[in-house]
């Protein structure tokens, strides 16, 4: 007898993609190979509430491996990212990278027919993500314990700063307050100088990748138990879990080891940091003890190799400066970066340049991999944007994705998921329960 893998919950509904699955005793199973889906969450429907860069992160990620995503915006403006730079005819960069793929449903959720609309499109999605501030779902009448209600396989990932519950829950954060409440900030910097600013959101996308990770694996569980779920994810615990080397070295010494900012060289490990050559800066990594003579071979010093001074990491870390002196010295009669990493590399010691942004979205193995990748929007033209950093063997290609107008789809959601006519989507847009930007 063949063999067939069934799938519990249909996922497949109202006519979403059926992705070549095909109906067995009632079930929904896999068919043939011959039939392929668009992407890995084809015909997953998600009903998002997400602003800025934290919970769209999750979303953008599953609107580029094929999931419906019917993005629910605020009238009169819609996600606050719209207004963020950089602008160009109106239209927010930001917003198109946070946002391609998603379906724009512009409703006011406060109204009760927008309220209506909302718990209407419960039963239809696999989905809900929301980034408010913790209880204000509730407020509105869609908490968990309401959505669920309606539609009880349903899965709730709600991203925050600190968390739903707990004293922290209704402080107002973003990535750099949580970021600082986590001990990262502290070690950002040069020594005896103030905390640096990071000019980048490591934690709010950190955060959107590991809400990500949290949704799969409870639509996963979803589908071998038929239970939904609220998944609880926080920039605070998603900082907190970069510390690699921090919280245990501080904890096993019994607080001999404070860690603090140390500038740009590891406090613990060495070499590990960035170096001066005579035309820019390289980043050069020895981490353990058995590498160290692959660095003294590169630079011409096999005498480093056993001299009891620099052979441990520990003694290289109490001379850190003395480390830091050799290989400069070294690299000062060196041509520059390029003679100075084709050296190392010819010893295997890991090394990179230190690329300004300009030189990364230039650079011909980011454009190869399509780390950096050209797409087209519908008023910028072509832009370049970050590529989807998750590569699957059987969907190698990406989806041709478009960031929306704000309410573009409006009518179409209402007709396609809840039977709306004309008349009562004019209606709907003429009390301002639906707004649409101006094309």
């Amino acid at each position: 007898m063949r063999a067939v893998a069934v799938f519990r919950s249909g996922l497949l509904r109202d006519g979403a993609r059926d992705g070549g699955r095909r109906r067995v005793r009632g079930e929904v199973a896999v068919a043939s190979p011959a039939h392929r889906f668009g992407h890995i969450f084809d015909g997953v429907r998600v009903l998002d509430f997400t602003q800025v860069l934290a919970g769209p992160t999750v979303t953008r990620l599953m609107a580029e491996m094929g999931a419906e995503v019917l993005k629910v915006e605020l009238p009169p403006r819609g996600d606050i990212s719209r207004a963020l730079p950089y602008q160009k005819s109106g239209r927010s960069g930001y917003y198109i990278q946070q946002n391609r793929g998603k379906k724009s449903l512009c409703v006011d959720v406060k109204s009760g027919r927008g309220k209506e609309i909302i718990t209407e499109l419960l039963p239809h999605v696999d989905i809900v993500v929301e980034s408010f501030s913790p209880g204000t779902m509730a407020s509105l009448g869609f908490g968990y314990e309401a959505v669920s209600e309606v539609n009880p396989r349903i899965i709730m990932c709600s991203v925050s700063a600190f968390g739903q519950k707990g004293g922290f829950a209704g402080k107002p954060g973003y990535d750099n307050v949580a970021q600082a409440y986590s001990g990262i900030t502290s070690m950002v910097g040069a020594p005896g100088a103030p905390p640096s600013l990071t000019n980048f959101a490591v934690g709010d996308v950190t955060t959107g990748v590991y809400g990500l990770a949290a949704v799969a694996s409870a639509l996963f569980h979803r589908e071998r138990s038929g239970q939904g779920q609220h998944v609880d994810v926080s920039l605070l615990d998603s900082y907190f879990n970069c510390h690699e080397v921090n919280v245990q070295a501080y904890s096993g010494s019994d607080g001999e080891i404070r860690p603090t900012r140390s500038g740009s060289h590891h406090y613990a490990v060495s070499p590990f940091g960035i170096y001066r050559a005579t035309d820019g800066y390289i980043f050069i990594a020895v981490p353990s003890d058995h590498q160290w003579p692959h660095i003294c071979r590169a630079m011409g010093r096999t005498d480093l190799i056993d001299d009891p001074r620099y052979r441990t990491n520990a003694g290289r870390v109490e001379r850190l400066p003395e480390v830091v002196e050799l290989i400069e010295g070294w690299l000062a009669g060196l041509s520059g970066v390029d003679e100075a990493i084709r050296i190392l590399e010819s010893e295997r010691v890991p090394v990179a340049p230190i690329l300004t942004v300009e030189q990364a979205v230039q650079h011909p193995y980011l454009r190869e991999r399509r780390t950096v990748r050209s797409v087209e929007d519908r008023v910028w033209g072509q832009l370049d944007v970050p590529g989807i950093p998750l590569r699957f063997s059987a969907f190698p290609t990406e989806l041709p994705l478009q960031a929306p107008f704000l309410g573009e789809h409006n009518q179409e959601v209402l007709s396609r998921y809840l039977g709306y006519g004309s008349e009562a989507y004019r209606e709907l847009k003429d009390a301002g329960v639906l707004v649409e930007e101006p094309r």
